[in-house]
């Protein structure tokens, strides 16, 4: 009962949000993201504790305005990923503008597919529908939602522009397929994951469990990573950003997925230090079970 109350609240939302102007799509997210740090405490407590550690040398304040900002951010997130949807292909691709495209391209030019990556970071959903739209469509890595009906309505949003949807259990042979027939792969790597299945590197200087995919991936099939941001511009448009290829480290290293996993994740953390609000903070992401 409680999925499908969830999944009806969310169509409802859709419904309403198909036909509103912008002005009242940015506010009707920001007050859900308010209502949210309102009355969550526990995520707002963990948001708290982890912008704390992760930024000592700010003020009380400080790491209260950015904690604030990231559940506001989250709001909108939500609320214009589902008016995103609704749009036409072209209507999509008027509201964004793309820098660094030509690394993208370059990177499929080799032939070997390639490994896109981001965080919980910016508008990461809205750049993987334009992706499909500017480049060609790639595979998202996901895992699926708790509540079944919504993992089929965010699984829908997903391959409106034509991007398949691989889950994590059992995906290495059909990544392995789309790589070797020079598709892209996109993938987040800021989640925590199980130490069976990670590598452990420093993120804001603390030991992080992340996944060692990108790395293994990379370093199997010479596939060139590379990071990708989606970034807000105000007035509904966005910023798609492809940053240039994490080089490799040298053959033989002995701590390679290691070293590789890191030099992904300093990229993220760069862009997660200029945009602190644009995180997902309120994740536990460094934990140790």
């Amino acid at each position: 009962m409680k999925h499908r109350l969830e999944y009806a609240a969310v169509k409802a939302l859709v419904a309403v949000v198909r036909f509103l102007p912008d002005s009242l799509v940015r506010a009707v997210g920001a007050a859900l993201g308010l209502a949210v740090y309102a009355f969550d405490r526990t995520h707002r407590r963990i948001a708290q504790q982890n912008i704390a550690q992760a930024f000592p040398g700010r003020s009380a304040r400080e790491r209260r305005t950015i904690a604030r900002g990231a559940f506001v951010h989250f709001g909108r997130l939500l609320v214009d990923l589902l008016k995103f949807s609704t749009l036409s292909k072209e209507a999509m691709l008027a509201r964004v503008e793309f820098d660094g495209e030509d690394r993208a391209r370059l990177a499929y030019a080799q032939g070997r597919g390639v490994l896109f990556f981001t965080g919980h970071f910016g508008f990461w959903e809205l750049h993987a529908l334009v992706h499909a739209l500017r480049l060609e469509p790639f595979s998202v890595i996901a895992r699926p939602l708790d509540n079944p009906y919504l993992n089929s309505l965010l699984e829908q949003i997903r391959q409106r522009t034509g991007n398949p949807v691989i889950y994590r259990q059992g995906m290495i042979r059909p990544v392995m397929r789309t790589l070797q027939a020079g598709h892209g792969i996109a993938v987040l790597i800021d989640q925590h994951i199980q130490p069976r299945d990670a590598v452990t590197v420093d993120f804001f200087d603390r030991p992080a469990a992340t996944t060692s995919a990108i790395a293994a991936l990379a370093l199997r099939t010479g596939a060139p990573v590379v990071p990708c941001f989606a970034l807000p511009l105000g007035d509904n448009r966005y910023r798609m950003v492809y940053e240039h290829p994490i080089e490799p480290p040298e053959a033989g290293s002995e701590h390679a997925i290691r070293d590789f996993t890191q030099r992904c994740t300093d990229v993220l953390e760069m862009y997660v230090r200029r945009h602190p609000e644009l995180w997902l903070w309120m994740h536990r992401r460094w934990r140790e079970d």
